[in-house]
């Protein structure tokens, strides 16, 4: 017999089959539980040991004795002709394929587990050469001297972010852990990064107490600390101190040596400018009308004491464009503030980042018509070379954004925004940036929660409150975009513009007595705004007085407003809407004119960039007065404007629908209609009665489909003006 045979006669190959499946199954099941217990290293090498040198004692076993039904017998008293014996047998196959089964469900889950980890792991890689400063604590009994602490912090992240080879985790999330009581772990996990610092502050008079410590996230260990007892004037020379030991003590074992040299904090060196200056950017930080106005008059004190801060010149810019956006100040007024600084700051730093990304941003938004497309695509190329070179300074990224969204090209702003997201997740101005463009896109959900977020990070931000009322208006809820408009105001008691915008939405709903109190606001504090014009045009229009309207819209073009809010705007085109229905085009043109030289002319090349929004309205007025082909060549000529800045005015559908009706194509007009206008709620049109009534969409009007579109958004935008009215009533009881 040969020994193949006789090796299968006594179940050794059955028994050495079942020790490896089994065996192996229970290695590799231990080896991966066991560290999850807690369990030392050891004892997973000693179950591996235990099953190698168990294996020929197994085999020499299954040799010498023979599993039965009656318990396990030497070989040699075994009848392997027995039934039972067979059975007994059979059980060893069993057992083998049960192993091989569970084996291969072990094997499975492992991979799709360390799929997982790895997937995961591609996601957050945590560079060791990483570092987020927490905001320093305020130990002094002075709560107002969180700025202090907070500008310590903002001096060291941006000496820190100058050492080549480390990441520094962006301000803005770093700051969203302050005040929280979380183990440094999980911020550092949040924030991705391998060590922390942080500190603390302690004011006694001018004596300064500062400590601070850098840790290793995954131990805890502390990799540096020290504390440091100086004078209020010695500032500087302590923020130079910790950020050059906290990048000796780094490059020591990850950097490598000689980082140290590049570090340099803020340019000036005169205490109190700096301290003016930590305050102002404290203030600002909601971009509100009383934190903009407050931060302005800090700056120009810290620049003041020091005329060369250039740092705080760069942040006078910013503020002036920021107040150009929140209606603060004009743009020719704002933009020449800011030209004359960047210029200052460019002179010293050729080149400082957010200086010529601010100046590029102004060249981009003329106050003329003139230069076009050029201008502003040249604009558009040096902000990416900005981006692109400095990813991490968000000025430049925020900028070329906002210049192509006014470009149409919003889905490229939103990528910029969500990259700086990645950046710095923290950030409620990112959230905030990202919420809008989402708002732009129509994607009303994602707009939602990021203006949400964004909230949840900074609750005084009067902006975004706004942009969660424009979500509401696009969904066609009235109550829901006053109750936002209402926070906002709430938050931001300074910004007149607020009330100006519940007023406008009030009159345009027929709710006079209502409105009143709101337009009330806007007189008292800006009675010269444009804001304060449109709505006094809109309250005369709303009250049916067609001579108070004329009045109204006359003085704001006499007084030569901004177009903010399309005050000016709207001015002229309730002017020659009035006129076409009165047969004065010609008397009503020749006024403006008069008032405005240049207003009515489309081929002129450099007229005031709100000439250009007033002619855009004037088609109802000319297509009473012009022949057909002169009046589609103008229509052609505005498209042409447009194009000329990269915008395409076309892709609106109600400026779509009303080219069609220019051109009598009426049939498409309303198709278009049915399915890109009146499908929107109500709220998003409050013109829509008076653009109807105007004598191009006479035939328009008359098909029963619109018929029936127009009675349908009668009676929904009854139904919104009762929910408003009641839910102002019920406001009025509880207060």
């Amino acid at each position: 017999m040969s020994l193949v045979t006789e090796l299968r006669r006594r179940n050794v190959l059955r028994v050495t089959a079942a020790y490896l499946v089994v065996g192996w199954l229970l290695t590799e099941v231990l080896t991966t539980i066991l560290p999850t217990l807690g369990a030392p290293d050891w004892a997973a090498k000693m179950v591996i040991l235990c099953f190698a040198f168990g294996f020929i004692p197994a085999v020499i076993l299954s040799w010498v004795y023979e599993l039965t039904p009656d318990g396990i017998k030497k070989e040699a008293g075994v009848d392997r002709d027995d039934a039972n014996q067979q059975v007994a047998v059979g059980k060893l196959d069993h057992v083998t394929i049960v192993g091989v089964v569970l084996a291969v469900v072990f094997i499975a889950f492992l991979g799709a587990s360390q799929s997982t980890e790895n997937s995961d792991s591609s996601v957050a890689i945590v560079s060791p050469d990483s570092v987020a400063v927490l905001p320093f604590v305020n130990m002094s009994r002075d709560e107002d001297n969180d700025y202090f602490s907070d500008g310590l912090t903002e001096t060291l992240l941006h000496m820190l972010a100058q050492i080549p080879g480390l990441q520094v985790a962006a301000r803005t999330s770093s700051f969203a852990f302050k005040g929280k009581n979380m183990d440094i772990r999980e911020i550092a996990d949040a924030l991705q990064v391998a060590h922390i610092l942080e500190g603390s502050v302690q004011q006694s008079g001018s004596q300064i107490r500062i400590t601070a410590q850098l840790i290793r996230a995954s131990d805890g260990y502390h990799v540096w600390s020290e504390s440091f007892d100086r004078d209020g004037d010695d500032i500087f020379g302590v923020q130079d101190e910790i950020a050059l030991k906290v990048g000796s003590a780094l490059s020591a074992s990850l950097l490598g040596p000689g980082v140290e040299s590049t570090v340099v904090g803020v340019d000036t060196f005169n205490p109190d400018a700096y301290d003016i200056y930590l305050q102002a950017l404290q203030q600002r930080a909601t971009f509100s009308y009383g934190g903009l106005e407050a931060a302005e008059k800090l700056l120009k004190g810290a620049l003041t004491i020091d005329p060369d801060f250039l740092d705080a010149k760069t942040e006078l810019a910013s503020n002036y464009l920021h107040q150009f956006e929140t209606g603060l100040m004009d743009q020719d007024d704002a933009f020449a503030e800011v030209l004359a600084i960047t210029n200052q700051v460019l002179a010293v730093r050729p080149q400082d980042v957010r200086a010529r990304a601010i100046q590029a941003f102004v060249r981009a938004l003329p106050s003329t018509m003139e230069g076009g497309s050029e201008v502003v695509l040249d604009a558009i190329q040096e902000l990416e070379v900005l981006v692109a070179e400095n990813p991490r300074e968000y000025q430049a990224r925020l900028l070329l954004s906002r210049v192509l969204h006014e470009t149409q090209h919003s889905d490229r702003a939103l990528q910029l925004q969500l990259e700086a997201l990645e950046l710095d997740p923290f950030n409620a101005r990112i959230h905030f940036e990202v919420g809008s463009l989402y708002l732009h896109l129509d994607q009303l959900a994602e707009a939602r929660a990021s203006l949400q977020t964004s909230l949840d990070l900074e609750p005084l931000q009067p902006n975004a409150y706004l942009r969660l009322g424009e979500v509401a208006l696009k969904l066609g809820d009235g109550v829901e975009y006053l109750r936002q408009s209402l926070k906002a105001m709430e938050v931001d008691p300074r910004d007149y513009e607020i009330p100006g915008l519940i007023a406008a939405f009030l009159y345009q709903l027929g709710l006079i007595e209502e409105a009143d109190d709101f337009r009330g606001r806007v007189i008292a504090v800006a009675p010269t705004s444009a804001v304060a014009y449109r709505v006094e045009l809109l309250r005369a229009i709303s009250s049916g007085d067609v001579d108070a309207s004329v009045a109204a819209a006359r003085k704001a073009i006499e007084d030569d407003i901004e177009d903010r809010q399309f005050a000016y705007g709207g001015a002229v085109q309730f002017l020659l809407r009035t006129a076409a229905r009165n047969g004065t085009v010609e008397a009503e043109s020749s006024y403006l004119e008069k008032n405005a030289p240049g207003i009515l002319d489309i081929d002129a090349t450099v007229v005031p960039i709100k000439y250009y929004s007033a002619q855009r309205v004037a088609f109802d007025a000319w297509y009473t007065t012009l022949t057909t082909e002169e009046l589609l060549r103008r229509v052609a000529r505005i498209q042409e404007i447009a194009a000329s800045y990269g915008v395409d005015l076309l892709q609106n559908p109600g400026v779509r629908m009303t080219v069609m009706v220019m051109q009598n194509n009426t049939n498409d007009a309303v198709d278009l209609a049915l399915s890109d206008v009146f499908s929107q709620p109500v709220l998003m049109d409050p013109d829509w009665r008076t653009r109807f009534s105007q004598a191009p969409f006479a035939g328009f009007v008359a098909d029963p489909r619109i018929q029936a579109a127009m009675q349908s958004w009668e009676i929904e935008e009854e139904a919104v003006r009762d929910r408003v009215r009641s839910y102002l009533l019920d406001l009025s009881s509880a207060s």
